[in-house]
């Protein structure tokens, strides 16, 4: 094996070298090193990154998939995008540097946003790009950006790819509006998601998940066996490979043990009669107050109950002619659509989270 084989094999293998490293291992001098660097970089296998002092090499992105027609070529290249979702002090540059860094390597931008709390001067950001074309590979975009941006602003980032679909588990209990909104839009195609399994407590909603041909897991949990079926149900989620979860209508508190498995990953809908309404009957006590709005509200879960970072809310005005039913009605819509919008803002990773807070680049 020759010396440039020895170097393009050993940036394969680690994702990026340098120089000096290349030096070491073959004992070749630091020039003729150099030049067969030069030589790869010409013939389209290695980028260089950094200043020629500092360089690294990385491995040039040159996929050649089978030929797809002209319509299949523009629907991937259409689906083909990185997302970058980034917060960081904040400070003068940083929107120069991340725009650069992706021209650099022919990124094309198609969304950006940005936001800055100015009281706690700390920026957020949001950037989709066009990976038709990009120079970095997949699995070496994290790498290089955080070596070459994310560490000099000290930056909190996840990148993720817009044709990946996460997977979804939901939770249930006995209410089924939720669960078949939701499964009526991933049936459709509406959101680009999978949902390998339910999990609930009770068995009223096996027939619902046996229609819509999708796996159901029957927990009973009780005060005694609580800490155990959780337990079981992480198992069960950790080998579904399941991204995040949903509580549609799920009627029991998750413990902080499983919250800490899935951080920021658990969403959840209710009225938001709470906390002036508690209890198992809260339309009809809203409805003996006379109340003229009702609404919902989908946070992330967290260790203090129903006190996580609110995702969407959404009101709906009501008057002396609803009757209780009336109340309940309206509440399960607004549960639904308020469900549904968090649901497509976190498979569309357009959330960030800081100190309870959700910044929504929607």
């Amino acid at each position: 094996m020759n010396t440039k084989s020895i170097i393009l094999k050993e940036v394969q293998l680690k994702g990026s070298v340098r120089s000096a490293e290349m030096v070491r291992k073959t004992g070749i001098s630091r020039q003729t090193i150099a030049q067969h660097f030069r030589d790869l970089i010409k013939e389209r296998k290695l980028i260089k990154l950094g200043s020629t002092h500092n360089a690294s090499y990385i491995p040039y992105a040159s996929s050649a998939p089978a030929p797809l027609s002209l319509s299949q070529s523009a629907k991937r290249a259409r689906n083909q995008t990185a997302i970058l979702l980034i917060h960081c002090p904040d400070k003068k540059g940083i929107v120069s540097e991340v725009t650069k860094f992706l021209f650099q390597f022919r990124g094309n931008i198609l969304y950006l946003d940005q936001h800055v709390d100015f009281e706690k001067k700390v920026f957020f950001m949001r950037v989709e790009w066009d990976l038709n074309g990009f120079l970095i590979t997949r699995k070496n975009i994290g790498h290089q950006f955080d070596q070459t941006v994310g560490r000099h602003f000290h930056m909190k980032w996840q990148l993720s790819f817009s044709d990946e679909a996460p997977r979804m588990a939901i939770f249930v209990s006995k209410l089924p509006h939720c669960l078949y909104d939701i499964l009526a839009r991933c049936q459709s195609g509406e959101w680009n998601v999978e949902v390998p399994l339910i999990i609930s407590n009770h068995e009223d909603l096996r027939p619902v998940a046996e229609q819509f041909g999708i796996e159901f897991h029957y927990f009973p949990v009780t005060k005694t066996n609580k800490k155990e079926q959780e337990k079981l149900e992480i198992e069960l989620l950790k080998k579904y490979g399941v991204d995040f979860l949903v509580l549609a209508r799920y009627m029991q508190i998750l413990s902080d043990s499983f919250i800490h498995q899935f951080p920021e990953r658990v969403i959840n809908i209710h009225h938001s009669f709470l906390p002036a309404f508690p209890g198992s009957k809260p339309y009809h006590s809203a409805y003996e107050r006379g109340v003229k709005i009702i609404g919902a509200t989908s946070h992330y879960v967290t260790e203090k109950l129903d006190e996580g970072p609110i995702i969407e809310q959404d009101t709906a005005r009501v008057s002396h002619k609803d009757t209780v039913e009336d109340l309940i009605r309206k509440g399960r819509d607004l549960e639904k659509l308020v469900l549904a919008r968090a649901i497509w803002h976190h498979i569309r990773r357009t959330l960030l989270v800081h100190e309870n807070r959700t910044v929504n680049f929607s």
